[in-house]
């Protein structure tokens, strides 16, 4: 962030709403028609990859690369999110989907499913933080409850995607479904173009001084003189002896005998710049990154897995599986739109928050497991789809809670690079669980395993800061 940047958000307010809205619809829009997408491969692939010759092993494989491909494109998001606007990443996010999709509707092997779908991954990978970004910079204390309406296009989109797609399919089959799905996913342009820069609409503070222009002379040897031009505020002009402060930046000069000499940069330093690496010698951000990393594994291995579990163990019929699936988006979809309300009148933290959702995810899918009445693998479906919510709520907002407004571009893909390390290792892992035991129920339960660790590691810490806090509170330290 500059000088200038940053001295504008000291010196002004969020709107906390207002335009805000926008950016919550242009969001949820974008998710209805992106986000959604991973929700009907099956469905809208499933048919063509069979007429390959491919089965179960190379849905999965595609599944995997698209996977890897949304992950891993946060070694790029970063930087581009530091470079440019949001709207300008979830723009060609949405392009980058669009095309994905249209250029699977002409692929005759799998190599070519693989790359078109790749590319819907690289795409959702920049749609997800920036569109992330581009709310959370709008809110301060109604954040929870913007993210919940922006994350319901999601649920939205997986209610109604479904249906969309079979009526495609039905008409025109799966090249012009295809076709038309990547044209539907442009639509994600629109949600973008309501990401306004937060500059145009901050509020400002009363009391705000205009920025003051200084030079400061820099000598790079005996004959030349250049100068800086640094932005600063009254507050950062004056000091207590009434003489002016000079803002340098330490990564690119050095004082050396009076003179200011530049030093630039080496290739380490670039690249430990441009994707903030010193979060990671942070042990409560990698405490964070970890548990959020365990619990994604856990969610995505989980969606995979719950049809076969109706079917297989549970008993139920086709339609019963849709029934309970329909179920659990209904309410995964209205615990977007109403948990953020009540968990923000509850003041507690979103990491909190999260934390009670892995606990309440934990009991709801150990019981689930155990489960094979048809009407309580419905209400339990119901259950599950409402707590689940909390956790994808606040994913992103346990992170933007603990990282300042500069660093969280870096934050969230630094997080998205190690969700795509788990996925591969512990997501493989849970798969290899599941064809050595033949049971969907013990897979289940070792999937709980990965939230108890994330339990383990999160309780302890989060009881300390809370007791210390309050000790600190109570008995303040006299300076």
């Amino acid at each position: 962030m500059s000088s200038s940047s940053s001295s504008l958000h000291r010196n002004s307010l969020v709107p906390n709403g207002g335009f805000g809205w926008l950016v919550v619809f242009g969001t949820a829009l974008t998710n209805v028609f992106n986000q959604s997408l991973v929700s009907v491969f099956g469905l809208l692939y499933g048919e063509h990859l069979q007429n390959m010759g491919q089965g179960t092993v190379g849905a999965a494989l595609v599944m995997n690369i698209n996977s890897v491909a949304l992950n891993f494109s946060g070694l790029i998001t970063g930087p581009a999110l530091k470079r440019f606007r949001p709207r300008v990443v979830a723009a060609i996010g949405s392009l980058l989907s669009g095309f994905g999709l249209i250029l699977s509707s002409m692929s005759n092997q799998l190599w070519q499913i693989i790359i078109a779908y790749g590319l819907v991954g690289l795409g959702l990978g920049f749609i997800n933080p920036s569109s992330f970004i581009a709310v959370n910079s709008y809110f301060s204390t109604k954040r929870g409850r913007a993210i919940g309406l922006a994350l319901a296009g999601t649920g939205l989109g997986q209610m109604i995607m479904p249906n969309v797609v079979r009526i495609l399919l039905d008409e025109y089959g799966f090249r012009g479904a295809a076709l038309l799905m990547g044209a539907l996913a442009f639509h994600g342009l629109i949600g973008a173009s309501f990401f306004q820069p937060i500059e145009w609409h901050m509020k400002r503070k009363s009391g705000f001084s205009e920025k003051k222009m200084l030079l400061h002379p820099c000598r790079h040897n005996a004959n030349k003189h250049t100068y800086h031009e640094v932005m600063t505020t009254d507050a950062e002009y004056d000091d207590d002896d009434g003489d002016s402060k000079q803002i340098l930046n330490s990564d690119t000069i050095s004082i050396d005998s009076g003179a200011v000499l530049i030093k630039q940069p080496t290739w380490k330093q670039r690249i430990s710049k441009a994707f903030d690496l010193n979060l990671m010698c942070d042990l409560q951000f990698v405490s964070i990154a970890i548990g959020l990393s365990l619990a994604y594994t856990a969610s995505i291995n989980f969606s995979m897995l719950f049809p076969y579990f109706l079917q297989e163990e549970g008993g139920l019929s086709r339609s019963d599986c849709a029934l309970c699936m329909s179920v659990l988006a209904t309410f995964d979809l209205a615990s977007r739109l109403t948990l953020p309300t009540i968990t923000d009148k509850l003041k507690l933290s979103c990491r909190v928050i999260f934390l009670i959702g892995a606990m309440l995810l934990t009991l709801t899918r150990a019981i689930l497991a155990e489960t094979t009445n048809r009407t309580s693998l419905i209400i339990m479906s119901a259950l599950y789809g409402y707590v689940r919510a909390a956790t994808v709520v606040n994913q992103n907002l346990t992170i933007s809670e603990y990282t300042s407004q500069d660093k969280l571009a870096s934050a969230l893909s630094l997080t998205m690079i190690m969700k795509g390390v788990f996925v591969m290792t512990l997501g493989q892992f849970l798969g290899w669980i599941r064809d050595y035991t033949g049971s969907y129920s013990i897979c289940l339960h070792v999937q709980n395993i990965l939230l108890i660790i994330v339990i383990i590691i999160w309780l302890p810490e989060i009881l300390y800061r809370k007791f210390w806090k309050m000790k600190r509170r109570h008995h303040p330290v006299n300076i």
